[in-house]
């Protein structure tokens, strides 16, 4: 009997740090309205993730997808990049 993979949370953001060695920080940016008053407002969350072959520049909008932990932050790995930076 095999076991089924849970489905796991997958993430499109924009790289905003590549300095640290095979790892790049990953910033999602979320349009959020306001509980009171309606306007809407920018809420970012910071993702570090893997980037095994080190490739991934500032700007660039990547796909992310959560994985095991490999470090004390490290919990998300690069699936894909979507786009270039300019």
């Amino acid at each position: 009997m095999e076991e089924k993979r849970n489905l796991r949370k997958e993430r499109v953001g924009v790289v905003t740090s590549n300095k640290m060695e095979k790892s790049i920080v990953v910033a999602e940016v979320k349009r959020v309205k306001h509980p009171m008053y309606g306007k809407f407002v920018l809420k970012t969350k910071k993702y570090v993730a893997h980037d095994e072959k080190n490739d991934c520049r500032e700007g660039d909008t990547v796909k992310i997808m959560e994985t095991r932990p490999m470090s004390k932050t490290k919990c998300w790995r690069l699936v894909e990049i979507l786009e270039r930076a300019k």
